[in-house]
């Protein structure tokens, strides 16, 4: 027998009703949860709601898949960041979500840490914004603590990491699938070089380095259509120290340079005339065809937010 409308009506409430209930018994469900992480292991009851980042660096993704962030440890105020010490390239962003400074100058500060009865501390197991050493103390204080190496990660493999823990692993797929759409668009616009390009790390802090191909810039670079060239092998014996870059001397740049065209990281138009500029590297095929570009200041680190801002220096100079 078929059922009246008013029936069908009826179940069709009756379901949007029932709808959140089950939603919210299948969230809660999914708690408690364990979390391995760099230093251990941590067990949340719930899903966070107050979040607090001990690492700059970290903050930017913690932004990007829309934790409930409620602040930030900032650095020493500098180019790299706003008044207050928050990255630039998520600062307004910060600001606009109400996300409070942690303490200053990476001063660390438990006291301020408890102040803002976090449910979640995310701390950096490396970089000069990790408060490692202090890990133990926070655990003492009974505060869920999560370390994470943002050394040796990308930041979405670091963003899944996060979304695990707050519970926002969809958050995490929607920020990937926005910054891999963004990233596909800029490419479509744009006309790479066929020939190689080289990633330069050119007089920060006096050294000299060259990216490697398996670099965040790098493969943000290859995602755009560049082919990234590395340093070559025959200088290997000349590095003096490798991370995500190869460092080495300032005379041996002109050898470790063999992509017609350079990047340089957290450069500038003025750190573009200096390397124009620099008779070591006069003979450079860059230098001479003047194909010496910025990836601009917040590039030494790529997030979602720097990511985004490094493309929109590249594509410039060389939309269709």
């Amino acid at each position: 027998m078929a059922l009246s409308k008013n029936v069908l009506k009826f179940l069709v409430m009756l379901a949007l009703l029932v709808l959140p209930f089950k939603l919210a018994l299948a969230e809660d469900a999914a708690w408690p949860r364990t979390i391995e992480h760099h230093s251990g292991t941590l067990t949340l009851k719930s899903k966070p709601l107050r979040i607090v980042s001990t690492a700059p660096s970290l903050t930017g993704i913690l932004l990007a898949i829309n934790a409930p962030l409620v602040a930030s440890a900032a650095t020493t105020p500098s180019p790299l960041t706003d008044e207050k010490g928050f990255f630039s390239q998520w600062a307004k962003v910060a600001d606009e979500r109400g996300v409070e400074v942690l303490y200053s100058n990476l001063e660390f500060d438990i006291e301020a840490i408890i102040a803002a009865e976090p449910d979640l501390v995310v701390v950096s197991a490396t970089g000069a914004d990790s408060v490692l050493p202090q890990y133990a103390e926070l655990v003492a204080q009974g505060i869920p603590t999560m370390v994470v190496n943002y050394s040796n990660q990308s930041w979405q493999d670091i963003a899944k990491q996060l979304g695990k823990a707050a519970g926002l692993e969809d958050e995490v797929v929607a920020s990937v699938a926005r910054f891999d759409d963004y990233a596909a668009k800029a490419a479509a616009e744009i006309t790479a070089p066929v020939d190689p390009v080289t990633i330069v790390g050119y007089n920060i802090g006096n050294s000299y380095s060259i990216g490697k191909q398996t670099s965040a810039q790098a493969q943000l670079l290859e995602a755009l259509g560049f082919k990234v060239a590395g340093l070559p092998d025959a200088l290997t014996k000349q590095v003096t120290r490798s991370s995500d870059f190869d460092f080495i001397s300032h005379e041996n740049l002109s050898a470790a340079v063999t992509g017609k065209s350079v990047f340089l990281l957290r450069g500038l138009e003025g750190d573009v005339h200096s390397f124009l500029s620099d008779p070591v590297l006069a003979n450079l095929d860059a230098v001479k065809g003047n194909q010496v570009y910025s990836l601009g200041p917040t590039s030494f680190r790529i997030d979602y937010y720097s990511g985004i801002q490094m493309i929109d220096m590249v594509v410039p100079h060389f939309r269709k």
